[in-house]
């Protein structure tokens, strides 16, 4: 069955799009117009801006395109929603912001606290996979999927969490933990590792987990969370089946496979950007060490 019985709002969410605007005018006014409020603020660089923009964007695509619906419809949709809103908008959103206006952030007193405790590299890189395995726990998974509002406190931890998580990786601020050489790449497999049984055991799984995507009742009471009541009511449905041909098992395998792949191309791009900065310091080091070794050979005349 096609997708537009859902109607426009269902499918386009006019109300999230106005959202979307509203963070983007705040973002550009305060880091433009608004920013002389700020100590130490600087010109917005136009590649911070080009990262808030993709990162909004990305944002409407997977919570506010079909690609949220498709989401209570099929388990791929849903690991296709998580992968990019936890492990490429996240990160992009973070790098978006200027330090100056992270600083104005972190001197709160009660965000530095969160801060200081839940970026802790260890931590942060174990309370985020927990979290996110604690998630796809069928019994879990599919309660939270029957309550609006667990389901959006539940996203908003994970997406929480998973800035704690990048935390350590991409930020420059003084006095901030930050990881450098190997401590990166170790940190990064360490996540990879985390995530690795979730996906395992949905990889390998025989039967249907999660009830809201097998059982037509659960998975209709599911789909109140995106679609307006009024809008179910007049339709007569019986479950994923109408909108998909892949069988239960199988999707559920291919949004864990789906999940697995996104996370290892992202961590592969930051080792591969490691090994780059890693490359490029230490070429300069050897031109440096060349060029002092020349002047120590050919000492400049003196007059």
């Amino acid at each position: 069955m096609p997708l537009s019985i859902f109607g426009f709002q269902a499918l386009w969410s006019p109300f999230f799009i106005i959202t979307i605007l509203f963070m983007s005018v705040l973002y550009f006014l305060i880091t433009t117009k608004w920013r002389k409020d700020f100590k130490n603020s600087e010109p917005l660089k136009r590649k911070q801006a080009i990262y808030f923009i993709i990162s909004m964007l990305l944002l409407y695509l997977v919570k506010g395109s079909p690609i949220d619906l498709l989401a209570h419809i099929m388990f791929t949709y849903h690991m296709v929603q998580m992968s990019i809103l936890l492990m490429i908008m996240t990160p992009l959103l973070m790098l978006s912001i200027p330090n100056w206006l992270w600083e104005a952030f972190l001197r709160l007193p009660v965000i530095k606290t969160i801060f200081r405790f839940f970026t802790n590299p260890v931590l942060a890189v174990i309370l985020f996979n927990v979290a996110f395995s604690f998630y796809h726990i069928p019994f879990i998974f599919d309660k939270i999927k029957m309550s609006e509002t667990a389901h959006s406190a539940y996203t908003m931890s994970l997406f929480l969490l998973a800035l704690f998580m990048w935390w350590p990786l991409i930020n420059t601020l003084p006095g901030q933990k930050q990881l450098n050489g190997l401590k990166r790449v170790g940190y990064l497999f360490s996540s990879a590792i985390l995530l690795t049984p979730a996906c395992g055991i949905l990889i390998f799984a025989g039967k249907p987990l999660y009830e809201t995507y097998s059982n037509g009742a659960l998975w209709l009471q599911a789909m109140a969370l995106c679609v307006p009541t009024d809008t179910l009511a007049g339709l007569n449905l019986s479950g994923p089946e109408l909108f998909s041909k892949l069988p239960v098992v199988e999707d559920q395998q291919l949004g864990a496979i789906i999940m697995k792949l996104v996370q290892e191309v992202i961590y592969g791009i930051v080792l591969a950007s490691i090994f780059y900065k890693w490359f490029k310091k230490d070429q300069q080091e050897a031109e440096e060490m060349t060029k002092n070794l020349m002047m120590s050979q050919h000492p400049q005349p003196t007059e």
